[in-house]
């Protein structure tokens, strides 16, 4: 069972200067994900980072735009979000999705230099997720972009 959201997240938030985000988020179930996406964005916009949103289908392509948009000519991104929802239906499908997608993102976070933050929530229902949107688990939305920011701030001092 998870704990309540992690209160000690929000404490010593870094400043950053021109850092930018790319929100990777899925249609699929977008009446959840729209909004963890929105908690994410205010706490963005709340510490001056940009951003951007791409969607994809659902959470199996999240890694493939990832990977994509890493390579191509678009603005350079200091962290990746992903959000995404997969709940548990009555068939092995959801085990399926949730490794695919899992692996992905640790794959990309182990080859590219910049992190992926793992905003995909895997439940067993809307409850759960709703719950996880500012309800008596956190808002991990908001928690994603939290851990973005603190991210960047530890990979760019890693750097120095």
């Amino acid at each position: 069972m998870a704990t309540k959201g992690n209160t000690n997240l929000s404490k010593g938030i870094p400043q950053l200067k021109d850092a930018f985000v790319v929100i990777i988020k899925t249609e699929w179930n977008a009446h959840l994900v729209d909004p963890l996406e929105e908690g994410c964005i205010h706490i963005l916009s709340e510490n001056n980072v940009h951003f951007r949103s791409i969607s994809v289908p659902g959470a199996v392509e999240i890694p493939y735009a990832i990977k994509t948009y890493a390579e191509s000519a678009q603005q350079k991104a200091d962290a990746f979000i992903t959000l995404g929802t997969v709940i548990r239906g009555g068939t092995p499908h959801f085990e399926y999705v949730c490794n695919m997608v899992t692996e992905g993102i640790l794959s990309l976070n182990l080859s590219l230099k910049i992190p992926v933050i793992f905003g995909v929530l895997t439940v067993n229902s809307e409850e759960e997720v709703i719950e996880r949107t500012g309800g008596i688990h956190g808002h991990k939305g908001e928690e994603a972009a939290i851990t973005a920011i603190k991210m960047i701030a530890l990979t760019q001092s890693l750097k120095k």
